[in-house]
């Protein structure tokens, strides 16, 4: 099963799923546009979320971080004058740490990313969507900045004027990335932000022509007409897209089949098969509902 994925929605299904899919059966393809090198460690929130939620270790009060880490480190670099961009834990500091040593030491991040998936102990695949940096760029009335700053820094108050991925153009998409989307006939797109967590995977040269060939089905973060999460409405207002499921649509169009949405949710797409279940993965319960229901829809997929 192959997952695309960023943020914190597809993790919390992730959450569920593992709990109902063999791990080794899984293969998640993770945005790096958010990545950002922090003290001299590069850190990547979106695969750590992933790592952290099939090693069980992911705070699942924020989905974000190691559950019941410490901050003694960033702390004391505060203390001594030091300004990190991000508040990060100490447990949470030393899975940057390796990466970046492994990096300094020749290794991809994609093999980068495989050797901490060997130390957690994790069967799934974790594939970066590319081994070339790419950031995803904010512009607002402040000027354009980092994203990280964006959500983190500014607390994703600024209006938001248009994104921007810089890198994109020369970056590529890994064998290993290419490989698991030729190898599956399904492709699932999990409830992440489409701008700034799914966009930059699908920017990756190659991607769309391979997912215009699959049978792809994609769960909506939106219902009505606010995300259930994050700044996505934001977003995708500033990129021209209506905040809705019929806008999340609109973002994968040239390549969507199925857009699983919430029960709430009384959306009508042309051309598009729609189909409603509970979304709100507030408990694992609810994740491993939305993950069978996700499952079901794999294994008997309407042609």
């Amino acid at each position: 099963m192959i997952i695309l994925s960023g943020g914190t929605g597809t993790p919390k299904l992730l959450g569920g799923l593992k709990k109902i899919v063999p791990e080794e059966n899984i293969a998640v393809i993770v945005n790096t546009a958010e990545d950002r090198w922090v003290s001299s460690n590069l850190v990547c929130p979106d695969i750590d979320t992933v790592l952290y939620t099939f090693a069980d270790l992911i705070d699942e009060r924020k989905w974000w971080g190691v559950r019941d880490d410490t901050f003694y480190t960033h702390e004391i670099l505060k203390a001594l004058g030091h300004h990190e961009p991000m508040m990060l834990g100490d447990q949470d500091r030393a899975t940057h740490i390796l990466r970046s040593e492994l990096i300094r030491d020749g290794l991809t991040l994609t093999r980068s990313t495989d050797e901490l998936r060997s130390s957690f102990m994790i069967k799934a695949k974790i594939l970066p969507m590319t081994n070339d940096p790419v950031a995803t760029m904010v512009d607002t009335p402040n000027g354009e900045m980092h994203f990280q700053d964006f959500w983190i820094a500014h607390k994703g108050e600024p209006k938001v004027l248009d994104v921007r991925f810089d890198g994109i153009d020369a970056a590529k998409p890994t064998p290993e990335v290419m490989n698991a989307l030729s190898s599956e006939d399904t492709i699932v797109i999990g409830p992440s932000n489409p701008i700034t967590s799914i966009s930059p995977i699908l920017g990756l040269k190659g991607v769309i022509p391979i997912l215009q060939k699959k049978h792809v089905i994609a769960v909506s973060p939106i219902i009505g007409n606010k995300p259930i999460s994050g700044p996505a409405g934001k977003l995708m207002r500033a990129k021209g897209y209506e905040v809705s499921s019929a806008g999340v649509a609109q973002c994968y169009e040239d390549f969507l089949d199925v857009l699983v949405v919430d029960r709430g949710d009384n959306c009508v797409i042309p051309n598009i098969e729609v189909v409603k279940t509970n979304t709100i993965m507030s408990s694992v319960e609810r994740s491993m509902e939305l993950a069978r229901f996700i499952v079901g829809l794999v294994q008997s997929p309407k042609r």
